[in-house]
């Protein structure tokens, strides 16, 4: 026999070619099945045995050398140790076979080194010495179920004419380990119908088998058998019994077990119960395990550390988690890799970052558990720019990104939107063969949907080899959210077709695609539908109140809310946001007030609905008490809750405070310029809109459709008229934005306003796209100011075919021709409004006094303090009368009645009501502030004014159209609105 070496193992070992064919034909068996009887023994000649003459000798040698060689666990130095001894052919020598083959046999099971086990194997058989031992035989048995080898295993444990339990213990223990539960259990009952006496090692290895198979029935029976033969009372079969009924989920009886234990001085029993605890998230028990196991001066290892700090779960056990890092500091543990992740773990879940920054940092040898526990906690802890960071970091080094890096970092890249760096993971994933993961494509499709990019979300769904319901649910969610509300309606369908369960989730994507449709019906198909399937829970209930708020069914919305009965802050958010939409402002602010009864604290979200209540109403009062909230509850004012009050400052008439609070944010984004420019032109002041665009141009902002909606609108409203063709122009070539109608509608109210008409015509006629109502109604009225009959006509014609469905045009078209005293056209007009559905929104102004806003409609008399109010308007109606010669202007009456009623209507008008209740008691020192829904009218602007000068009291009016600020007869509009 000579000695060979294989370059592709890289050991050397005493093997030819005649010896694997050996092994090829007297190893591999045709029969896969286990062979539970004897088999008749493989015969060869005992004349050619290789190494016979270890058989006599007088003077044994030991073999502790190979024994030590093996332990320091080189395979290359163990193969040339057992070839060394094998080349020995002195027959005075005797070599104990078993102590030769089995140390190797073992390294080769612990190394899951396949390749060289059946090496070994083949020199077994060629030698001819394996079948006369039992023991060699089971040692390969063992080795094979170890390398995961169940076929080897199986042959070698059929050829066995003898088996001793150590045999059996090895099968069923290849099978428990390899996936195969169901098999050992079969062969752990032929054992017992063959009357093997058992042993303790028999019951860690079938146990397992149980747990994998999560069949407590058949782990009690064995434990009765444990019990029977006295085994329950080893302390690894019981600790293999406690794990095994914790992880069937039978915590009873793992702690019935653990208790039942006379003593309990063994480390791995408190690990097993600490860990089963923890793993069923019973945190606070297991917490409490571990505190009696310090009391009991036990000390932790590893295991133990790691099983508790997994059960520091959140930020209240956070202080526990840090007593416990100092344990480990103490025991010396924190050099172990397996604590120092736990550790990583423990504090990303208790929202620590800089603690976990730290001991990362700190570590030396880092591993891709190390790395992927830090970017998930980054993550989940919202610092999605740090997980990027962190993986370009990775990247540095000699870890290579897995599934769980890639899934972390397409996470982030869908947070922050930054479709290309997730295009990358994307690509990588291709590269690497990551791609076929599920969660990772339904990560891919959260990504792209994030990403607002739907084709390439499309297409990751439709190139996923395999999809669950969590995809068809993901790719439902970025259709309905990226306003694709058709396609999620149809992909649902697609879902109930296949056979699929609609749940919750589902659900709520569905309803966010019906409320963009404004498809009621839909809602209440959904909304019966979540009620027989059991589905509606409070998530859903919020979610259905705010879709028929969305769908303008605020009597449906309203009666969801009442029937919801634990109301959160979502519950009382949606419903308030359902009145704001639907223009109930007031009713807004009442739930407000009872909200705040029923202690529930508003959140930002919450707040943010407040504030645009306020803001509709003008209720500058309320606003501030809002803003005292949120700086005593330590809310930062960024994002769009500093916008929103930004905007309530705005239209609450106070453009001090309004600027104030722009200027205390220190992280501006668009919206916020948006805002502010917003504002100075709702208070007339153009040319400050206009600079802080300039401003904002050079901080690198880039500019939106809104930003431009919103110059074109402050230009418009203080008769900008050169600075606004230049914005209208610099939004087309610079920045490439096509026009909305909205901005050609401000273009024609910008030029009529100046009264440059035919202009304005001109402009309309060269639109690219057809011309809407709003543009229409933009030059007709101008065309009624500036008494322009003719191009009037031509408006109100095109307004009537466009058949819009916004009353206000329709009122418009009557209005000039009730100007024109056309009074049958103004009838023709009123019934198309009737047949169509639609109603002229009444007239209504507010004004906030006493922590409440009072509204005031045209001759209204629900007041209770009406006589007051109207004592108080004659008189000022008189006065003004007689100090300042004022007269009623009744061409702003359009109704065909005689002169004197014109004078009461326009006497009655909701404005005048205001003012009048406003100077009852007038405040000292501060404007009164009053709002209306419409444009204020000619007449009444000049009655203010007048009110201004006599009564010497500043004046601050919202209408329609922007703000008015009345002091000492002049308006700051300049009478241009």
């Amino acid at each position: 026999m000579c000695l060979q070496y294989c370059p592709a193992q890289r050991l050397r070992f005493p093997c030819t070619s005649s010896v694997m064919a050996a092994s090829a034909q007297h190893c591999y068996f045709t029969s896969s099945a286990v062979q539970v009887h004897p088999v008749p023994m493989l015969k060869k000649a005992q004349a050619n045995r290789a190494l016979q003459f270890f058989k006599v000798s007088q003077n044994p040698i030991k073999l502790p050398s190979l024994k030590e060689v093996c332990d320091q666990g080189s395979l290359k130095e163990a193969f040339q140790s057992l070839g060394s001894l094998l080349k020995l052919k002195n027959s005075s020598l005797k070599l104990s076979l078993d102590g030769a083959y089995s140390p190797v046999l073992e390294l080769c099971a612990n190394k899951k080194a396949l390749s060289e086990g059946q090496q070994v194997h083949a020199h077994m058989i060629k030698s001819c010495d394996l079948y006369d031992s039992v023991f060699l035989s089971t040692k390969l048995v063992f080795m094979y179920g170890k390398c995961g080898s169940l076929l080897n295993a199986e042959k070698v444990f059929g050829r066995m004419c003898h088996r001793t339990i150590f045999t059996w213990n090895a099968m069923i223990g290849a099978y428990a380990s390899n996936g195969k539960p169901l098999k050992a259990l079969e062969l752990y009952r032929d054992m017992r119908v063959l009357e093997v006496p058992l042993d303790s090692c028999t019951f860690p290895c079938i146990l397992k088998a149980c747990v994998a198979l999560n069949n407590v029935c058949s782990g009690t029976e064995i434990h009765g058998v444990a019990i029977k033969y006295g085994y329950n009372k080893v302390t690894f079969v019981a600790n293999s019994l406690a794990s095994m009924y914790a992880s069937c989920n039978d915590l009873d009886g793992a702690r019935k077990l653990f208790d039942s234990m006379k003593e309990k001085e063994d480390i791995v029993s408190w690990n097993s119960i600490i860990s089963a605890y923890s793993a069923n998230g019973q945190s606070v028990e297991a917490l409490k395990l571990f505190r009696e196991m310090q009391r009991m001066c036990l000390t932790p290892n590893t295991y133990t550390f790691v099983a508790a700090l997994q059960a520091c779960e959140d930020s209240f056990s956070d202080k526990l988690g840090m007593e416990i890092h100092a344990a480990v500091m103490k025991s010396g543990h924190c050099l172990d890799i397996y604590v120092a992740n736990s550790l990583l773990a423990m504090y990303l879940r208790c929202g620590k970052t800089d603690e976990a920054a730290i001991i990362f940092n700190d570590l030396d040898a880092k591993d891709i558990v190390s790395w992927n526990t830090m970017l998930s906690g980054f993550a989940q802890n919202g610092l999605y720019n740090e997980t990027l960071q962190l993986f370009y970091d990775m990247q540095s080094t000699d870890e290579k990104p897995d599934l769980v890096s890639l899934i972390n970092i397409l996470a982030a890249s869908g947070r922050l939107g930054y479709l290309l760096s997730g295009m990358e993971v994307h690509a990588y994933a291709i590269k690497n063969g990551f791609d076929s993961d599920l969660q990772l494509g339904n990560t891919l499709i959260d990504m792209y949907a994030r990403c607002g990019c739907v084709n390439f979300m499309g297409h990751a769904f439709e190139k996923m080899p395999n999809i669950d319901f969590i995809s068809w649910t993901t790719i439902i969610a970025g259709y309905a959210q990226n306003n694709c509300h058709t396609r999620a309606l149809e992909l649902c369908r697609k879902v109930q077709a296949v056979g699929l369960d609609v749940d919750a989730m589902m659900v709520e994507s569905i309803l966010l695609a019906c409320g963009a449709l404004k498809c009621v019906s839909l809602v209440k198909e959904i909304h019966g539908y979540t009620m027989r399937r059991g589905l509606f829970d409070l998530v859903l209930q919020n979610a259905v109140v705010n879709v028929y708020g969305e769908c303008g069914y605020i009597e449906y919305a309203n009666r969801m809310f009442e029937l919801i009965e634990s109301k959160d802050v979502v519950s009382w958010t949606s419903m308030i946001s359902c009145n704001v939409h639907s223009g109930l402002a007031n009713e807004a602010l009442e739930l407000c007030h009872l909200m705040k009864e029923t202690n529930v604290e508003p959140d930002s979200i919450a707040l943010v609905s407040i504030l645009s209540a306020v803001a509709g109403l003008s209720a500058l009062k309320k606003g501030k008490e809002i803003h005292g909230f949120l700086l005593r509850k330590g809310f930062i004012l960024e994002g769009s809750l500093g916008s929103s009050l930004v905007d309530m400052y705005a239209r609450s008439g106070t453009l001090e405070n309004t600027e104030k609070v722009y200027n205390c944010i220190r992280n501006k984004s668009l919206i916020l310029w948006t805002t502010m420019i917003n504002a100075y032109g709702m208070h007339g002041n153009g040319k400050a809109a206009i600079d802080l665009f300039k401003k904002m141009e050079g901080e690198r902002i880039v500019p939106d459709h809104i930003t431009f909606l919103a110059l074109l609108y402050a230009c418009s409203h203080s008769g900008l008229i050169d600075e606004g063709k230049r914005i209208y122009e610099i939004m087309r070539s610079e920045y490439q934005l096509l026009p909305w109608a909205e901005h050609s509608a401000c273009m024609v109210d910008l030029l009529s306003r100046a009264n440059r008409l035919e202009e304005a015509y001109h402009f309309v006629n060269g639109m690219q796209s057809e011309p809407t109502a709003e543009v229409w109604c933009a030059l007709l009225g101008a065309c009624r100011v500036h008494s322009n009959k003719e191009l009037g006509e031509i408006a109100a014609k095109k307004i009537l075919e466009l058949g819009t469905e916004n009353p206000g045009n329709y009122v418009l078209v009557s209005n000039m021709f009730a100007a024109s005293r056309r009074w049958k056209d103004v009838e023709e007009v009123r019934m198309r409004m009737k047949g169509i559905g639609l109603k002229k929104n009444p007239g209504c102004s507010w004004i906030e006094i006493g922590n409440k806003v009072h509204i005031f409609t045209a001759r209204d008399k629900s007041h209770p303090q009406s006589n007051e109010i109207y004592q108080k308007l004659a008189q000022m109606t008189e006065k003004l009368e007689r100090e300042v010669d004022y007269v009623a202007q009744t061409k702003y009456v359009l109704h065909n009645v005689e002169e004197e009623e014109k004078v009461q209507m326009l006497y009655g008008h909701s404005e005048r009501l205001a003012v009048a209740y406003g100077l009852l008691k007038p405040p000292e020192g501060t404007p009164i502030r009053i709002t209306k829904n419409l444009r204020v009218c000619g007449d009444c602007h000049h009655f203010i004014k007048l009110v201004s000068k006599v009564f010497r009291q500043v004046l601050v009016v919202r209408d329609a159209n922007r703000f008015h600020h009345f002091e000492d007869g002049i308006c700051s509009c300049g009478d241009f609105w």
